[in-house]
Parts: C-alpha cells; structure tokens; sequence
C-alpha cells in the first residue's frame, strides 16, 4: 500500500491571502499545504479520501491516471468542493465513480451538487454512484475500509483504517470504543491544527498526547493552520516517531 497526502492544510491553512506571517512568506514548499486529502494505492485500486476545493490541483500534481472509488470523511466544503472534477475520471474509464459517505454527506453532496444526481442529467457532468456507509467495517472494489467514528465539535466524522494505516482528520475527540479500532496501526495520519486551544480541532500537545497513546511506529501530522509555525521549527520539537506531514509525501506501508 502506497498512501500519498495529497494536502496537509486547512482552509486556514497557507498561504493566505495578504497574510505576512513567516509561514506565508516561507519558500520552503513544505510550508505551502493544500486542503486535506489523501490518496491510497492499494491491490491495483485506487483510491481519494475527500475532494477538496484543491482537488483537480492535487491529481494533476500526483499525474494520477486511475481513480476507482472516493471516501468522504464529512460534509464541510473543504472536504467536498471538488466533486465536479471526478469528471476527468469518468471519461478515461468509462464508469460511474463510486463515493462513499453517511448519509448527511450524501445529502449535502446532492444539495450542492443537485446536477449530478439529478434525474435527466446533462451530457457531460459527472457521474457518480452513492453508496451509504455507517460505523461498521465496509468493502470498496475488495478493500476492506474500517470507519472510525470521532467528532469535530460536535459534527460526526468519519476516519477510516485500512489494513495497518489510519486517517483521522477534522477532530477532538475520539472515544475509548473507537480508540480501540486504531491500536496496532502501524502509520497513522492525524489532525493537529494549531498550538492554541480550538473548538474543533486538535492542538499540537494534544495530538502529540493521542499519537502516543495510539503507539504507531510513524505518524504524521495533517490539517495544518499557518498558525502552527514554520515546518522546519516545528519537527525540532517533535518526537522521532512523529513528523509532520506535507503535500506530495508519500509512505510505503
């Protein structure tokens, strides 16, 4: 399994607009994170976790030929913008794109992208096949897709384990029941999105606290604010088992 992070920021990530802070200024292309995403090679499938507003950005730079199916880990437009662009995929392949989400994603998607699910489509939009997901273990083209269930305040997300590696993004909190999904991950990709206390995100002390606690040989850290500081500064003070992660970063599980 080949897993690629495809972004490590936020939407209040870098660089922003007008910002003169040293991340934004920063030409360390570390320092330069899209929206959070993620894509898995696994057994010949390829597959995204979110598609961002960053998305057709992120395949173009991976020179991704092969897309078979999109996880989504929630609803926020940061995670869902990019959508329209499955559409490269459906002309290579010839086929639908199966997505998979729990059902308020799946409702939200139709709501924004009411085009696409529409009854009479029009030539040449996207096409895509829904599939409903809950909290329980869940099979993608042959893959076996556990989710995790944890909130980002108090909004469900879903993190998902495949095999030896995890991804829990947008989050601060995760129960002991859930936990219990995610011991013996080997590689673990998880939020850690400022220094200061925030309502819906990890801190950096409290991801360090759960990455621990998880005991991965390697975690990376996502869902990166500018405000977090400088990639180079921050790794000085990280265990070795933990880095941050970046954009193009690729991990060989």
């Amino acid at each position: 399994m080949i897993i690629t992070l495809l972004g490590t920021g936020t939407s209040s990530g870098v660089p922003l607009i007008g910002c003169e802070c040293d991340v934004c200024r920063s030409v360390d292309f570390r320092d330069k994170r899209l929206r959070s995403s993620i894509h898995i090679a696994i057994d010949g499938r390829s597959f995204v976790v979110d598609t961002g507003p960053d998305f057709r950005q992120q395949m173009l730079r991976l020179d991704l030929k092969q897309l078979d199916a999109v996880l989504f880990t929630h609803e926020h437009k940061d995670h869902t913008a990019g959508l329209d662009e499955v559409r490269a995929f459906n002309f290579r392949s010839g086929q639908d794109m199966p997505i998979y989400a729990r059902l308020p994603v799946l409702t939200q998607l139709e709501r924004e992208f009411s085009y696409i699910f529409a009854e009479h489509k029009y030539p040449g939009i996207p096409r895509v096949r829904a599939h409903e997901i809950q909290n329980e273990t869940f099979d993608v083209l042959g893959v076996r897709v556990t989710p995790i269930d944890v909130l980002h305040h108090k909004l469900p997300v879903f993190g998902f384990r495949i095999g030896e590696f995890t991804y829990l993004t947008d989050l601060n909190y995760i129960s002991e029941e859930e936990l219990e999904k995610v011991y013996g991950t080997k590689v673990l990709v998880l939020d850690a999105l400022q220094r200061l206390p925030h309502l819906s995100h990890f801190t950096l002390n409290e991801a360090i606290e759960l990455a621990n606690r998880i005991g991965a040989s390697r975690t990376y850290f996502t869902h990166i604010s500018h405000k977090l500081g400088l990639h180079r500064e921050v790794e000085k003070e990280l265990p070795s088992h933990i880095r941050l992660g970046y954009d193009g970063l690729q991990i060989n599980l």
